[in-house]
C-alpha cells in the first residue's frame, strides 16, 4: 500500500475535511493532539496529512508535494492549477457575488470600477456581459472600497451576507457557487490510482450514509 500525501487547508474547513476523511476510514490520531507540528502520518491507514494555507493547497498538489488536497472552487477558478478536480465535498459552501451599496445604480455610459481579490473571475464574468470594467485588486477587507469611493462594486465570496449588510452593501448577482473540492496531482492519480479512487469512494459512501 502506497502512502497518500494529503494537503489540508488550515482552519475550520480543514478540520471539517479531516473529520470526514477520518470517518471514511483515514484517521490520524496524532493530528488531533495539541502541538505545532504540521505533518502527521498513520502508517496503518496509509495516509500522511499536512496543514497548509488554504490558498497554497493547489500549489502543493500541482507540484506533486501532495498527492491530493482540498481547495475551494474559488481558488481553482482564479488560479487554474493543472490538477484533476475529483469531487465536490459539499463543505465550505458559499457563493462568489457582485455586491454594491444599496444606493448604487449602474450606468453603461461609464467604466465600472470593480474591487476584488479575484481579478480573473471578475474579468471573465464581466467579459461575458460585454461590460467595460476597471479592476482594482485588493487583498484585505474589500467591503470598504465602495464606501470610500475607490470602487463602484466588489466581487467577493459571500457566506451569510452579514458583513455586507453591516457595511451598507447588498449582493446584486451571484457569479458562481463555491464549495470545497477534492483535487489530485495528475501524476499521482496515475501512479496511485487505486489508493486515490478508494479514498474517493469511501468519502462518497460516508456522505451517502449521513444523508
Amino acid at each position: 500500500m502506497q502512502t497518500l500525501n494529503v494537503a489540508l487547508p488550515k482552519g475550520r474547513l480543514g478540520e471539517k475535511v479531516y473529520d470526514v476523511f477520518a470517518r471514511a476510514g483515514y484517521p490520524c490520531p496524532s493530528l488531533l493532539e495539541e502541538s505545532r507540528r504540521l505533518i502527521f502520518e498513520n502508517a496503518e491507514t496509509g495516509v500522511r496529512y499536512f496543514w497548509v494555507k488554504p490558498s497554497d493547497v493547489a500549489i502543493y498538489v500541482e507540484r506533486g508535494a501532495a498527492d491530493i488536497g482540498v481547495a475551494g472552487k474559488d481558488i481553482l477558478l482564479e488560479f487554474r492549477p493543472d490538477v484533476y478536480e475529483l469531487s465536490d465535498l459539499r463543505l465550505g459552501c458559499c457563493r462568489m457575488c457582485v455586491a454594491a451599496p444599496r444606493s448604487f445604480r449602474d450606468s453603461m455610459d461609464r467604466t465600472l470600477r470593480v474591487a476584488t481579490k479575484f481579478p480573473r473571475i471578475a474579468r471573465e464574468y464581466y467579459s461575458a456581459l460585454s461590460r467595460d470594467i476597471d479592476i482594482i485588486e485588493l487583498h484585505g477587507s474589500i467591503e470598504v472600497a465602495p464606501l470610500l469611493g475607490l470602487s463602484d462594486v466588489i466581487v467577493d465570496i459571500v457566506e451569510t451576507g452579514t458583513t455586507l449588510l453591516e457595511n451598507d452593501l447588498e449582493p446584486r448577482e451571484t457569479i458562481v457557487p463555491i464549495s470545497a473540492r477534492l483535487i489530485a496531482n495528475k501524476a499521482s492519480y496515475q501512479f496511485k490510482y487505486e489508493e486515490i479512487t478508494q479514498l474517493c469512494r469511501r468519502v462518497d459512501q460516508q456522505w451517502q450514509r449521513e444523508k
